[in-house]
């Protein structure tokens, strides 16, 4: 084991071991492992989302709204809790959280994958970030700053995948959920949560674009087929869609 590994938190020390080009010093400096860094704009980087729905959330006092909104929509609306068991992480096994925002859901899936096991949330905000690692990180719990459209994992790494309230502010949801397919191992399990207006998604789409995508009845479920997703599973409660399904 090389010093660079010896530096590192426990579950990003794990989390290094995982990644397709790790960096060979990584910026830990936050928390959080930094693989956008300052020059993230390059000519190689991916589309952003610079919408005024993305930027007041990525805000500190938005990261901060969101946080107490979300526990708070968990505590009241049972469409929002995350099908933990459902995902049937196993015993030591490696989850991710797609846009982890303030890491309590990443946090959940540590707790459900047990003591052995290994929970990461990808995030693209550094206020947000910064909120999770404050509040969630630990030993099995490890939170990387990336982009979803350019996951850092190597293929087949991870056994679940959760993303929530997330896949409609990024530039490109299909090329997100392709990376989400290219990590999950055969088997693994993905659930996806975003807000819906259901047939009146159409409509929507033809508005003056804020930074939020509008997806259709079936067009997260079209997309996970098309990435050699089984069962996939799509379900309404009002205002949120989850989308599920199992790589096969």
């Amino acid at each position: 084991m090389t010093d660079v590994h010896i530096s590192l938190p426990p579950a990003l020390r794990r989390a290094l071991d995982l990644l397709a080009d790790p960096p060979a010093d990584p910026d830990v400096t936050k928390g959080y492992l930094d693989l956008l860094g300052p020059g993230s704009d390059g000519p190689d980087a991916v589309a952003k989302n610079t919408g005024p729905i993305q930027a007041a959330w990525a805000s500190p006092i938005g990261s901060m709204l969101y946080d107490n909104a979300q526990a708070l929509s968990r505590r009241l609306v049972g469409a929002w809790q995350t099908p933990i068991e459902w995902l049937n992480i196993p015993p030591g096994g490696v989850a991710l959280d797609v846009g982890s925002g303030p890491g309590n859901v990443t946090a959940s899936l540590a707790r459900a994958a047990g003591p052995d096991g290994l929970a990461l949330g990808v995030d693209i905000s550094e206020p947000m970030l910064a909120r999770a690692v404050r509040n969630e990180a630990g030993p099995q719990v490890g939170f990387i700053r990336a982009d979803a459209q350019r996951l850092p994992l190597r293929d087949d790494t991870v056994d679940a995948v959760v993303s929530t309230a997330v896949l409609q502010l990024i530039p490109n949801p299909a090329a997100a959920l392709a990376e989400m397919a290219r990590v999950l191992r055969p088997g693994g399990r993905l659930a996806i949560m975003v807000p819906t207006v259901g047939r009146a998604a159409r409509i929507w789409q033809k508005l003056p674009n804020v930074g939020a995508h509008v997806f259709d009845d079936d067009e997260i479920g079209d997309i996970l087929e098309r990435n050699g997703f089984v069962s996939v599973r799509v379900k309404n409660h009002g205002t949120l869609q989850w989308v599920r399904g199992k790589k096969g």
